[in-house]
């Protein structure tokens, strides 16, 4: 949601997926791709932020911390980067999704689109559940 450099941008992603891949995970059995090379994830924001109301939105903590320390200056991309881990799961029709605490409210809102979607278009998004690791 902050803008930046292209070349550290690159190297951001270079550096992810190295992490990811150090940590075990076997590319024979799981799909590595950059989000951002698949458009249908951006499409199905736009369409879910078309039936996600602001008040909404402006209610989550995240928002609200990090609006304030971006002195009230929070951007567009802050506000709807919820609908956009929405699109993120509902894309897959994802059942269940790993999250932490700090992510409950963004999953929630997932899981109110998805029934608000079904309700007005008929059954088609599974409502994913929450995986709530235990420390």
């Amino acid at each position: 949601t902050t803008p930046k450099e292209p070349a550290v941008l690159r190297q951001n992603i270079l550096d992810t997926t190295a992490a990811i891949l150090a940590c075990g995970i076997d590319p024979k059995k799981c799909f590595l791709f950059r989000q951002s090379l698949v458009p249908e994830h951006a499409e199905l924001a736009w369409i879910l932020g078309c039936l996600t109301n602001v008040p909404r939105l402006l209610r989550l903590p995240q928002w609200k911390m990090k609006c304030a320390s971006q002195n009230n200056e929070g951007t567009v991309g802050l506000l709807t980067y919820p609908v956009l881990q929405a699109a993120d799961i509902l894309l897959y029709k994802s059942t269940h999704v790993p999250v932490g605490e700090d992510q409950v409210l963004h999953l929630e809102l997932a899981q109110d689109i998805a029934q608000h979607f079904n309700k007005k278009y008929g059954e088609f998004f599974p409502v994913p559940k929450a995986i709530l690791s235990e420390l």
